[in-house]
């Protein structure tokens, strides 16, 4: 597996696994935003995905950079506004 340097290229891998977390856990993560405890409900597949980024991605890189995080927020959590929520 070829080790990512590019920092555009490590974003939109974060991005990617982020939407397939999303798409593949669908019903969780609107439980997840309704009852305020997605990281909770997919605290598994999170820590799947950041491993998975982790091992593509050039540790100092993945280390100077939050782009999993920031996937996190953008993929998962922002498209979920409308789902009725503690959170807001």
């Amino acid at each position: 597996m070829v080790v990512i340097k590019d920092p555009e290229v490590a974003r939109r891998v974060a991005r990617a696994v982020v939407s397939d977390i999303a798409l593949y856990n669908a019903k969780k993560v609107e439980e997840g935003i309704a009852n305020d405890n997605l990281f909770d409900l997919l605290k598994v597949e999170i820590g799947e995905g950041r491993e998975y980024y982790g091992r593509r991605v050039d540790p100092e890189l993945a280390q100077s950079t939050n782009f999993f995080n920031e996937a996190l927020v953008d993929v998962l959590v922002k498209p979920t506004g409308r789902i009725p929520s503690r959170a807001w």
